[in-house]
């Protein structure tokens, strides 16, 4: 298949609330949005970056600058059987899987459209609804702390993550699992601790949590090795593993027993996919991350966390979670169970509305062949 054009937004969505993280705060969702056209069907994707490079080096205008000037160029001269011609077409482009995954998404709406069926359907996920928690920033006081997340147990979600950092960790996460001694409960330290707080993370293990989300550097493997060891709680990596080889490398070394897979952080719904099943072939459990996405990246990560090796719930919550107002037709909602349905229209199965992607976009542009 040959593109016709692609079409690049780079928008601005305001968050109900500040989202704070042990590193860094995001007060609003920017991010670029991807549209192709082909053959007469239009198909939609979503890249990951946001516009600070705290969790990543790629921001939203390096992707903007990586699809411009390498690969739309490359995608618009190439004829297109499938996604791995896409992959292949790319490969030489060294990193930037967010860049890369943006326009990979697209492709999968693309030939899920094309074909007729869900972009469930397509990778051969199951099921009419995905498990989904939510996660919660760093709140001014422990007492707001509680009064947010009794608000998230109110609305029904059932899976609580608190992000942490040093004089934020373990006084939290006693004072919620006292008040909730049955909650399922998991905390997140975006690489803000280092292996000589192995004794004070210690402390975490009375807690009975799921699991500890990437405690130590962000690109390091080894001295979580040498944390997990020293801990009952399960270690669990996310910025680490970019790819299904970095998931071999932290699964052979005992860096962690648990996997975030976030397809826009490791290049893509296939290579999401390709954790996915190694993780699963070991009996290793991966959850769905979120990367605060609209709802064109949600209903992709809802569909991938169908996958059967997704069994610990996501961080895929209703859309409400994060905007008033989404650009998408229906937006996604949290079902009594702790839910969210998968769509099963053609594709990604969600409808753009193009008066609210209007009105959040700061600029665009069109590339054709």
């Amino acid at each position: 298949m040959r593109i016709e054009a692609i079409t690049l937004r780079h928008i601005k969505m305001p968050y109900v609330s500040p989202f704070q993280t042990s590193r860094w705060t995001e007060l609003d969702r920017e991010c670029v949005i991807v549209c192709v056209k082909a053959g007469g069907i239009t198909a939609w994707g979503e890249c990951g970056a946001n516009q600070n490079c705290a969790y990543s080096y790629e921001t939203t205008k390096t992707n903007w600058h990586v699809l411009e000037d390498f690969i739309i160029p490359a995608v618009l001269t190439a004829d297109l059987a499938d996604v791995p011609a896409y992959r292949a077409v790319v490969a030489d482009i060294n990193g930037h899987p967010m860049a890369k995954a943006g326009l990979e998404m697209a492709l999968w709406d693309l030939f899920a459209r094309q074909a007729g069926v869900s972009l469930q359907k397509l990778i051969r996920g199951s099921g009419d609804r995905v498990k989904v928690g939510v996660s919660v920033g760093i709140q001014p006081t422990t007492e707001k702390l509680l009064a947010v997340v009794d608000g998230y147990l109110a609305q029904g979600y059932r899976r609580i993550k608190l992000k942490i950092k040093p004089g934020r960790d373990v006084g939290d996460v006693a004072a919620i699992r006292q008040a909730h001694p049955d909650l399922l409960l998991q905390v997140d330290g975006n690489s803000v601790y280092r292996l000589e707080d192995a004794d004070h993370l210690k402390a975490l293990d009375e807690f009975d949590l799921l699991l500890i989300e990437q405690p130590l550097g962000s690109d390091d493997i080894i001295d979580h090795a040498k944390l997990q060891p020293q801990l009952r709680t399960a270690v669990c990596l996310d910025e680490s593993i970019l790819s299904a080889t970095h998931a071999r490398w932290a699964l052979e070394l005992g860096a962690c027993r648990v996997i975030n897979i976030k397809p826009g952080r490791v290049s893509g719904i296939s290579e999401a996919s390709a954790i996915h099943d190694y993780c699963r072939a070991r009996g290793v459990p991966v959850w769905m991350g979120g990367m605060l996405e609209t709802g064109i990246g949600r209903a992709a990560n809802v569909a991938v966390a169908s996958l059967p090796g997704f069994t610990l719930p996501g961080d895929i919550s209703a859309s409400a979670r994060y905007y008033h107002e989404d650009i998408i037709e229906t937006p996604f909602v949290l079902n009594p169970d702790s839910t969210l349905s998968v769509p099963t229209g053609p594709g990604l199965g969600v409808d753009v509305r193009m008066d609210a992607l209007e009105r959040v976009t700061l600029r665009q542009a069109t590339f054709r062949r």
